[in-house]
């Protein structure tokens, strides 16, 4: 959920293949040495509780009301995210707005000057509720109190204090509707029925439904009309590798901007006429990398800026009033990326958010008729800067001679020759790993580990030519590429090829699951989380609103019925046999995307075979570990089992550790 004000539009973009997980809490039997095993030289950081790395922050998605009365964010409470608010000037204690105590809350924003909407699920069924609080704590309510029905916001009509317009699947699991949203009484209307095949609804700057994308799993339509009253009519056509993703109408409501790849390589900016949908103007494109997101200003009706990501995200400005502000900011805070991630209706007051590669950060607010500049809070104070590691991008040859780009985390104070070293697999697999604060990244180069995050073939924004690379060749040159980034590794003589990890999770869960088993000899050690198994099954299980894009993920990774072949050697259960090297294996039993099954199916095929295959589920989660009990439990698991086998750093003993792991089974 965006700012209605400085405007940020991004393409619908590709399915999501990202995983979770699930836990009926088990006992690891692992054993590890009670401090370090390879202590490195004497300028070694000290070890970093692992808490620290993995606890909620201490202040979150900070907003500034839309009359710019207010500030609200999310903080713990009872070890969960909930909503706070506060005058805009400081004054008075924050007033608590949300009382979740079993989840975080998915999100939030402010539906009017005097009222807040935020979503939530049950136990990462990502089933969510749509609930309403006002400002002052009153009327707290559930707007959509459907069960298994899934909830999302269309546009949150920045003129209407009342309504809203959300897309819901209450009328038919598979598609989603456009229904307008009192959100004062809960009252809703039918705006825009779903003929089964529409994935998206775009609105005009008047809150109309003015734009449409449907497809039938393989083709893309982009449907327009002039107004409500009239159908939709087609304007444009193409097949699933081609598309114009509206981003948002022009500020007359006349033309439509979108990012495009139709005719080129690298997706761009451009103004397309929605009654014919001709491209009538590039906006803006780079020769290196997809452009996929516009910001605008609502007040003063004119584009601000194209954003774009090489190693790092980037800036293309089109108002000289938005550039002089970046680079004053900037000034104020050398040495921190600076962006604006919350304004007012009068765009003079925002939220400021900063990071780095080694520091999560933190969120100030900006008055820019006064000039002031206030740190609200670090997102994690407790994590000192200066202690943790740089991330290098490089990039790396393919055996095909593609070339992958990389980020590479190396333990501070320990040179970089023959360390133990993790392989980490971004989830999708059409995502990508950026430069940025990485959580687990430095929580494993400050165990000791070199870290190597590649952005193999497949991996989005880097056009759709290395996009395409990837159909059809999970297990194949996809997996070649991370093979080939291991040795990377090995000969620069950063990694000791005997002690060598791979890990991830969703897809990148499948990557290490078939990295064990298709190149067993690369790899000491696995963890896969959330990581499906056996792709036949994967895409029979597959959410009933994903089921228009069944024929897309068919020709994406490989048809069931017609290329078995393809599919039985790409799934790493019927390979099996293969993995001679421990596993370490994690899953959320209400995972919507990946199954349960997928854990199950590898866990009982390695357990037969006498493989060291640690099994961590928990019954309270779904698509990831959202619980910060359930994180920590998780990565002290990992901490240990890397310690195992590959020789890094632990934190605390043996005792200690299972005094922690049975006061958490017990709770």
């Amino acid at each position: 959920m965006t700012s209605a004000n400085e405007r940020r539009a991004r393409p619908a973009g590709l399915i999501p293949f990202m995983i979770r997980i699930f836990c009926a809490t088990l006992v690891l039997c692992i054993t590890v040495p009670a401090m370090e095993t390879n202590p490195g030289s004497p300028e070694q950081q000290p070890i970093i509780p692992l808490r620290d790395f993995f606890r909620n922050p201490e202040g979150a998605s900070y907003q500034v009301s839309p009359g710019g009365d207010y500030i609200s964010w999310m903080a713990p409470w009872e070890s969960r995210l909930n909503v706070f608010v506060q005058p805009v000037d400081g004054s008075g204690e924050p007033q608590r707005l949300t009382d979740a105590t079993e989840r975080d809350l998915a999100g939030y924003f402010w539906a009017a000057k005097d009222q807040i909407v935020y979503l939530q699920d049950d136990g990462g069924d990502e089933n969510f509720h749509l609930y309403a609080v006002d400002a002052d704590g009153a009327n707290r309510r559930d707007l959509t109190p459907f069960p298994g029905v899934r909830v999302g916001v269309v546009d949150d009509l920045r003129d209407d204090e009342d309504h809203l317009l959300i897309s819901m699947n209450q009328r038919d699991a598979r598609v989603f509707d456009v229904l307008r949203l009192n959100t004062r009484n809960g009252t809703m209307e039918m705006v825009a029925e779903n003929p089964g095949s529409v994935s998206s609804w775009i609105t005009d700057h008047d809150g109309q439904v003015r734009a449409a994308v449907q497809t039938d799993g393989v083709n893309t339509e982009l449907l327009t009309r002039a107004t409500p009253d009239e159908p939709f009519r087609k304007v444009i056509s193409t097949n699933f590798r081609e598309s114009a993703d509206p981003l948002f109408f022009t500020y007359d409501n006349k033309d439509l901007y979108a990012s495009s790849n139709i005719g080129r390589d690298k997706a761009a900016i451009v103004r397309l006429d929605p009654a014919t949908g001709k491209e009538l103007e590039v906006i803006f494109e780079h020769p290196e990398v997809d452009v996929g997101s516009l910001v605008g200003s609502d007040k003063r009706k004119v584009l601000t800026a194209a954003a774009f990501t090489r190693d790092k995200q980037e800036y293309h400005f089109f108002d000289d009033w938005r550039r002089d502000l970046q680079a004053k900011l900037e000034e104020k805070l050398p040495g921190q990326e600076v962006m604006l991630s919350s304004t007012n209706r009068e765009e003079d007051k925002f939220i400021v958010r900063t990071h780095s590669d080694r520091s999560r950060g933190a969120f100030y607010y900006h008055d820019s008729n006064t000039e002031e500049l206030r740190k609200l809070a670090e997102v994690s104070p407790w994590l000192d800067e200066g202690k943790l590691a740089p991330m290098e991008p490089v990039r790396i040859p393919a055996r095909d001679g593609l070339e992958l780009p990389a980020y590479l985390t190396l333990p501070p104070g320990v040179e970089a020759k023959d360390l133990p070293a993790v392989l980490l697999v971004h989830g999708g697999p059409w995502a990508r790993d950026a430069w940025g604060f990485d959580g687990e990244a430095q929580f494993l180069a400050n165990r000791g580990y070199a870290v190597l995050q590649v952005n193999f073939r497949g991996s989005t924004g880097y056009g759709r030519d290395f996009w395409e690379k990837s159909f059809k060749q999970w297990g194949k040159t996809m997996q070649d590429d991370l093979t080939d980034s291991a040795k990377w590794l090995v000969d620069r003589g950063i990694a000791d090829p005997q002690r060598i990890a791979i890990y991830g999770g969703s897809y990148g869960g499948y990557a290490a699951l078939a990295g064990m088993a298709f190149t067993p000899e690369v790899y000491a050690a696995g963890i896969s989380f959330v990581g499906p198994s056996n792709i036949f099954t994967l895409l029979a299980s597959v959410p009933p609103y994903w089921e228009p894009y069944r024929q897309m993920q068919y020709e994406m990774i490989g048809n069931p019925e017609t290329e078995k072949d393809l599919l039985t050697a790409a799934s790493p259960l019927f390979s099996a046999d293969k993995i001679v090297s421990p596993l370490l294996i994690a899953q959320g039993a209400n995972d919507p995307r990946v199954k349960k099954a997928e854990s199950d199916q590898i866990v009982e095929a390695l357990q037969t075979r006498g493989i060291d295959v640690p099994y961590i589920v928990k019954d309270n989660e779904g698509h990831g570990f959202a619980n910060e009990e359930n994180r920590l439990y998780f990565y002290r698991a990992v901490e240990r089992f890397l310690a195992k086998h590959l020789g890094g750093r632990v934190e605390e003993s043996n005792e200690k550790i299972a005094e922690l792991d049975g006061a958490e089974k017990e709770g």
